[in-house]
């Protein structure tokens, strides 16, 4: 099965070490990364999706990130 993530935040080095953990973790990044801006907090927000080839089926209430 496809396992689909997609992580969230601050535009800070704690995103990337977020990202840096999934890729190292066999976590492949898929598509382009977004970015918008949080006016009330006066900051950048990231967003990135990953993907992972894993065995078995999918069903609901998996904890993706076990994988």
């Amino acid at each position: 099965m496809k396992l689909y993530r997609y992580l969230t935040g601050p535009d800070d080095v704690s995103f990337c070490e977020r990202v840096t953990a999934a890729i190292n973790n066999g976590w492949e990044i898929y598509g382009q990364p977004t970015l918008t801006f949080d006016a009330a907090k006066g900051r950048v927000i990231c967003g990135q999706v990953v993907v992972k080839e894993v065995p078995g089926e999918y069903s609901k209430g998996l904890k993706l990130s076990d994988y």
